[in-house]
Order: structure tokens, then C-alpha cells, then sequence
């Protein structure tokens, strides 16, 4: 089902989350059409932007030199167009500079999906990752105002981390969690079908992060083909075709109080570092699609 989000304002469900990391197995029923999010006019799409982070940032408010402190810039101003949309061949293409923290997000929320787009990397890069790999992500399942984590510069969701020779990776944005298959390589967690139900996320032992096995990336400057399912509860990230993450009990903390987070706006990163979108659709989903249930346990 799919909701306006008024000012991201939008509920959690109050159905229990499945308790099981399995999808069903049977035959998945799809709606025919798949729904184009991207036109040259943004139509289905807000922005937030924050600041832009200097190196040395704390995860403090930012301040001026009179330790006044800095407002973010906010919704639906986009200052430098950090966002803007030209066409190739016919084609919308969506640049986003990462000039400054933020993010663009759908009006509408989404529960029970297929998202699919097309992204590579730019050349650009600003602090505070000047030194560090070029880095963007999907946020889903988003809720709430901007600013709820560490960067104060995007929503409670969880994140479909796309950065340079790991995309792939989970980290939970805010105070969300869930449970992903997982090994232990000394403090770090990567993703294996055949590993134990780990925790991830707020108030876990195990941290906010999960890395995938290997990399499924092309070069810097190619096409990647990126794909999210979502549905009931789980989640698995799809990189040029590979399976290369698999989570289930998607859920936030409210307080001392574990509730679902199973349904919101999806955000796209402006995360310091040149990235370009295509072909970004989505298809709303009756059943989990059958070729996907072998990466789940029951």
C-alpha cells in the first residue's frame, strides 16, 4: 500500500513483525508496471540538505565563528543544486554533487516493493571524505524528520549503503535495527547466508554495521544496476545481479519500546561524493518474489 508522506510524518504499523528470516517460497504475484520515479522536474520528490561538514566534525551542531550555533538549510531549498536533473539521450539523468549533507526523498511511502535504479560515481568529492571512498545510499523504510542521526542529515530508516568497492553494506540510520546471517571477522560483521542470526543497530552488542562479503561493484565510472526488495518485515540488496544482503526484523527503538519499521519514504544520500542516478522505478509487490527465498532461513 502506498501513503502520502505529509511532512514524513508516517506511523508504524501496529502488526507484529514475522519472526522468521524467510521469505515464502510460493509463486510471487507482481503488479504488471513498474512505476518511473525520476522526470526532469523532481514531481515525485522532496529535499532535505543540512550542512556542509567540515573535517573535524564531532556529531555536534555545527557553530559559527562566534559559537553561534548553525541552522541546517533544510527542506525544499536546494542550496548549490546538490540536486539536479539533465537528460541523455532522451534519458533523466539525476547528479547529486554532495556538496552538501542531505538527502532527496519520495513523497510517497512504500511498504511492500521492488526499487530499482541505475548508479555510478562522479569524479567530485568534498569534506570531511576528501581521503576516503566515494559514498552515497539508499535509505528506506524512512519516517520522522531529518537530522535523526549522527550526520543531522537524514531520517530514521535503514540504510542500502552504496560506496565505492562495497556497496551492498547495512547501517542502521538512527535508532533502527535489524537481524542479518553474519560472521564475526574480529570487531567486524560480514554478511553470510550460512552465518547466525545477528542483531545490528541500536543497542546492540554487535554495532550499527554489517559489510558484505565480497564486492559486486564495476569500475568508477560504469553503470551498477542496484535493486531493493522489500517485503513484510525483510529486506535484500541486490548489486549487478548478486545477492549481497539479507535482513529480517526491521525494527526501531521508541524509548525502551521495539516497534516495526517496515514502511516509509525512500532517500537517496548526498554524502560528500559525486553520484549519478538512472532508470530509478519502482513496482509494489503482493508476495515475495520466489527467487530470492533460498537467501532466507526459516
Amino acid at each position: 500500500m502506498k501513503k502520502t508522506c505529509s511532512g514524513l510524518k508516517v506511523l508504524p504499523l501496529l502488526l507484529p513483525l514475522l519472526l522468521g528470516i524467510s521469505f515464502s517460497a510460493s509463486k510471487s504475484i507482481e503488479k504488471d508496471e513498474w512505476t518511473s520515479l525520476l522526470d526532469k522536474d523532481l514531481s515525485q520528490w522532496r529535499t532535505y540538505l543540512s550542512y556542509e561538514i567540515k573535517n573535524g566534525y564531532n556529531g555536534s551542531v555545527p557553530v559559527d565563528a562566534k559559537g553561534d550555533t548553525i541552522q541546517p538549510i533544510g527542506y525544499d531549498s536546494n542550496v548549490k543544486n546538490v540536486f539536479t536533473v539533465n537528460e541523455e539521450s532522451g534519458t533523466p539523468i539525476l547528479r547529486i554533487s554532495g556538496e552538501i549533507y542531505g538527502c532527496l526523498f519520495t513523497k510517497n511511502s512504500y511498504k511492500n516493493y521492488r526499487f530499482k535504479l541505475k548508479m555510478k560515481w562522479g569524479n567530485k568529492k568534498w569534506e570531511p571524505r576528501l581521503d576516503e571512498p566515494l559514498d552515497s545510499g539508499i535509505l528506506y523504510h524512512s519516517q520522522g524528520e531529518a537530522g535523526a542521526d549522527y550526520w543531522r542529515s537524514w531520517m530514521l530508516s535503514h540504510e542500502f549503503q552504496l560506496i565505492e568497492e562495497s556497496s551492498g553494506d547495512y547501517w542502521s540510520i538512527g535508532n533502527s535495527q535489524v537481524k542479518i546471517p553474519a560472521q564475526k571477522e574480529g570487531d567486524l560483521l560480514r554478511f553470510d547466508p550460512q552465518g547466525k542470526l545477528l542483531s545490528v543497530g541500536t543497542g546492540s552488542e554487535n554495532g550499527g554495521f554489517c559489510g558484505v562479503r565480497k564486492s559486486a561493484d564495476k569500475p568508477v565510472g560504469e553503470w551498477n544496476d542496484i535493486e531493493l526488495v522489500c517485503y513484510e518485515g525483510k529486506s535484500l540488496y541486490i548489486v549487478n545481479g548478486e545477492v549481497v544482503m539479507a535482513l529480517s526484523d526491521l525494527t526501531y527503538t521508541d524509548g525502551d519500546v521495539k516497534k516495526p519499521l517496515i514502511e516509509g519514504a525512500i532517500q537517496l544520500q548526498s554524502e560528500a561524493g559525486e553520484v549519478f542516478f538512472k532508470d530509478i522505478k519502482i513496482k509494489e509487490i503482493d508476495t515475495a518474489p520466489e527467487e530470492f527465498s533460498i537467501y532466507f532461513k526459516v
